[in-house]
């Protein structure tokens, strides 16, 4: 048993996991198509020989990545990453979502947990903290670079 890298059609990654997860190949037992990984696709499978198999049938699968992955190489893949990681306290942010959207300012206090900002909009006569998700903000200028 191993996790083996189909090589599929760029932007085709989710459907294809689909259709091999669709046969329901009791040999086959996981497959993952990440975002961060372009034109390919994890599979647990028992052997090569079932995932040959059943990507002969299957439309925008490749070929199958001589070898197998092990978990640990795979594993940053299966647990999301938080939004409002890399961002730090004083970094000048762009809001490009809400009611603020296009606004700059500036990070005064981050929650992880939660995976919210709490930002002081620059542009305001008074600084009023505002506090967005972790998604609604791209870091413009960074205090540690």
């Amino acid at each position: 048993m191993g996790i083996y890298a189909v090589k599929t059609t760029a932007s085709q990654e989710r459907t294809v996991a689909d259709m091999i997860i669709n046969r329901e190949e009791p040999e086959i037992h996981a497959a993952l198509a990440p975002d961060s990984l372009t034109s390919y696709v994890m599979v647990e499978a028992d052997g090569d020989a079932v995932l040959n198999r059943v990507l002969e049938d299957i439309p925008h699968a490749r070929s199958i990545v001589p070898g197998t992955s092990d978990i640990s190489e795979v594993e940053h893949f299966l647990s999301p990453k938080p939004d409002v990681e890399g961002i730090a306290e004083g970094d000048i942010v762009e809001l490009i979502a809400g009611p603020f959207k296009g606004e700059k300012a500036q990070v005064q206090r981050i929650d992880e947990g939660k995976d919210q900002v709490t930002v002081e909009l620059y542009e305001a006569t008074v600084p009023i903290p505002v506090t967005v998700r972790g998604d609604q903000i791209r870091v413009l200028d960074s205090d540690e670079r």
